[in-house]
């Protein structure tokens, strides 16, 4: 494992474009921290004119706009190498700075609420500015059943630091603390079992490897099994008690109200996968049989069934493949996206100490960066495509729209990196025409179903599951979440896969479960980029354009009216439904070339 130093400075992301250096950093959070306690002077003057609640949001925007680049900047410099302590004090800083923040400002919610519906109206009417405000002003009009007094939302705000411990206590196990020991290679050669190689090395042509590493990483976490269990445990607590105290009937809906989602979509999504289950069992049984066992173990279910025709990937053949892939979206888009990678907007390779994964990241007036951890698989030529999907939602939206609207919900975030993924893999199927190809190609197709579709609705599952067990004052305990999980696991890969113990371990390394009913979004938003890559091949033009206006949206409106500009109404099952007969295409496709 390389040290952060050994990275060659063109594999890493220009994030000395956001501070040059640690003084300004310095400057910011004094300034954001200054902003913040001057907003004070807006406290009982919201309701006196139009022009003074004006100038009160223009300063919030201001207040969080200095905030969030603080934040963004160290959290990205920790996330380089966790071990670090210098940015491991700044990034603890800067989430104490966003809790105070949100202390200072927490007056502006209810006082806000309190001015008179008649004289609010009059204020958007004499005062053309609250027009760029409308959305937001609707939002927490909405809001004003779950909003409390000014004190009691002053109490929540200071305590928003502590309220969000899990997740920190989490991510130091997960990516700083927790080893999972040596495990052999293909070649017999002992390596070292990571976040970042773990797929890599389950998706091993030899059984034993897979076997070996799969045993290694999760006998890890069952090491930890009762901390793992309490931090989770008291992160879904904290769900359950802030949606009461914001008189919610259920987290789920505290969960959904945000995005003005209805339950059914969660309902539907969980409900429509569970009814296609048989296809994915299909699809085990064919896996079982390529591979020639007699059951498949859960160590079998990532090796791909069939071999790449071409062996490692360069990153820069990546690149370049992503650019061809993107083709159908215009020069505009392309142009930028060559321009993003020359300007150092990627963090490419694993170094000691950097967050697993991959993600999108930057704030409003920075690069949209992309960290990853790039391992020379086709795979990776997809992560890559996927986090610049949402690197360029950003860019357009950032571009377009104001600050107040230049974020995404995951909700439809996750429909930009997806679309991405579904364009590269239409280029492959076209362009790697022989039977060797197509049969790896649709193959992989279908495991990204597998594993976006299926398996982020499993979560979902498994998260209602812990809600409603915690509402009811159940104690989510190590041995109440390993069955849980487990009857999941087995109900999802059906009677042919075996569900060992380990398995059952799988939710303690899930760090997405500790931003509660988030993984549901991975689901919708890739039914949505079904639809959406289909309308495109169908329609042409009309659907591009569409689809590129979406972009430049960001957060503008409720995500599911910003996604019917795109021509997919999320409100309605037919997307999702759309979905699991493209994936029973596939899957009969792949049952004729085995």
């Amino acid at each position: 494992m390389k040290k952060r130093k050994d990275i060659s400075r063109k594999y890493k992301w220009n994030i000395e474009s956001m501070y040059a250096g640690h003084e300004e950093w310095e400057d910011d959070f004094a300034k954001a921290a200054t902003y913040s306690e001057r907003y004070a002077r807006y406290a009982g003057k919201l309701g006196e004119s139009a022009k003074t609640l004006l100038k009160a949001l223009r300063d919030m925007d201001r207040v969080w706009l200095t905030a969030e680049r603080v934040y963004v900047y160290a959290r990205m410099r920790r996330d380089e190498d966790n071990g670090d302590p210098i940015y491991q004090a700044m990034a603890d800083r800067a989430q104490s700075l966003f809790a105070k923040v949100a202390a200072d400002l927490s007056f502006f919610t209810p006082e806000f609420l309190a001015i008179p519906k008649a004289k609010l109206e009059g204020f958007r009417r004499a005062e053309k500015g609250l027009a760029g405000y409308a959305h937001i002003i609707d939002v927490l009009l909405r809001k004003k059943p779950h909003v409390l007094g000014k004190k009691e939302e002053s109490l929540l705000a200071l305590l928003s630091e502590p309220l969000g411990a899990t997740n920190e206590i989490f991510s130091m196990i997960n990516n700083a603390d927790i080893r999972f020991g040596n495990v052999k290679d293909e070649k017999g050669r002992l390596v070292e079992l990571t976040h970042g190689n773990y797929i890599n090395l389950l998706e091993s042509k030899e059984r034993k490897v897979r076997r070996a590493v799969y045993e290694a990483m999760y006998d890890a976490y069952d090491r930890q099994r009762n901390t793992l269990a309490a931090t989770y445990g008291f992160n879904t607590k904290t769900d359950v008690l802030t949606a009461r105290i914001r008189h919610y009937d259920s987290s789920l809906e505290a969960a959904l109200a945000g995005d003005d989602v209805p339950l059914s979509v969660y309902d539907n999504l969980i409900d429509i996968v569970n009814d296609s289950l048989p296809v994915l069992h299909r699809y085990m049984d064919i896996r079982r049989k390529a591979l020639d066992l007699r059951k498949l173990a859960m160590y079998d279910v990532y090796v791909p069934l069939f071999k790449p025709v071409k062996g490692s990937l360069a990153y820069e053949d990546a690149v370049e493949l992503m650019t061809n892939a993107l083709v159908p979206l215009g020069q505009v888009y392309t142009n930028a996206v060559e321009a993003g990678v020359r300007a150092g907007w990627i963090d490419v390779f694993e170094n000691e100490g950097k967050s697993s994964g991959a993600y999108s990241f930057g704030s409003y007036d920075s690069m949209p960066y992309i960290l990853m951890n790039y391992s020379g698989r086709l795979k990776d030529a997809f992560t890559l495509v996927h986090e610049m999907g949402h690197s360029m939602h950003s860019y357009f939206t950032r571009r377009t729209q104001p600050y107040r609207y230049g974020s995404h919900s995951i909700f439809t975030a996750e429909v930009a990196s997806t679309v991405n993924e579904g364009l590269l893999m239409q280029y492959l199927l076209e362009t790697r025409t022989g039977k060797a190809d197509q049969r790896y190609l649709i193959g992989m197709y279908i495991e990204e179903f597998r594993t976006t579709l299926f398996r982020q609705t499993m979560f979902a599952e498994f998260e209602r599951a812990t809600h409603e067990a915690a509402e009811r004052g159940e104690v989510l305990t190590a041995d109440y979440l390993c069955s849980l999980y487990s009857g999941l696991n087995a109900k999802y890969f059906g009677p042919g896969v075996v569900t060992d113990e380990r398995i059952a371990m799988e939710w303690a390394r899930i760090p997405h479960f500790y931003r509660a009913f988030y993984v549901y979004k991975y689901a919708t938003g890739f039914s949505a980029a079904v639809a959406i890559t289909d309308r495109m091949a169908s329609e042409g033009y009309g659907a591009v354009r569409d689809y590129l206006h979406f972009l430049k949206l960001g957060d503008s409106d409720d995500p599911i009216e910003l996604l019917k500009v795109a021509g997919v109404d999320m409100s309605k099952p037919e997307p999702i439904m759309n979905a699991m007969r493209v994936f029973e295409g596939l899957v009969d496709s792949l049952g004729e070339l085995v």
